[in-house]
């Protein structure tokens, strides 16, 4: 029986390292990120780029998730986003911040210059 599972798990665990990007940069909570996804409108599909600050990150293998917010027009937006799958053409870090949190949801409750971040020198 435990043979059987340690057999399924390698078995996944080798499939999921087939779909895994080899491309993904290094994202931490903070950055500034810039986002090219593909988007299917009826039977076109057209690039759709979306910015924004990285609140929080889901670290788990292929299911690795990143959560972006950005104000615009005065409501804020939040979208997750799978980092593996295979409508994120490109990620690019605009500007990485010094934070001592791991998670950024303290941002969804201050607006304008509250929301800045300390610059990292990098």
């Amino acid at each position: 029986m435990i043979k059987k599972l340690k057999y399924q798990l390698n078995l996944i665990n080798e499939i999921e390292k087939k779909h895994q990007k080899k491309n993904v940069p290094k994202i931490t909570i903070g950055d500034n990120v810039k986002i090219k996804k593909i988007i299917q409108e009826g039977n076109k599909e057209r690039i759709q780029i979306s910015e924004g600050v990285v609140i929080s990150k889901n670290n788990s293998q292929i299911n690795t998730t990143v959560t972006v917010r950005k104000v615009i027009q005065n409501v804020g937006v939040e979208k997750i986003y799978l980092l593996h799958s295979p409508q994120i053409l490109n990620i690019e870090i605009t500007k990485q911040s010094k934070i001592r949190r791991a998670k950024l949801y303290y941002l969804r409750n201050r607006s304008g210059k509250a929301t800045r971040l300390k610059q990292k020198l990098s």
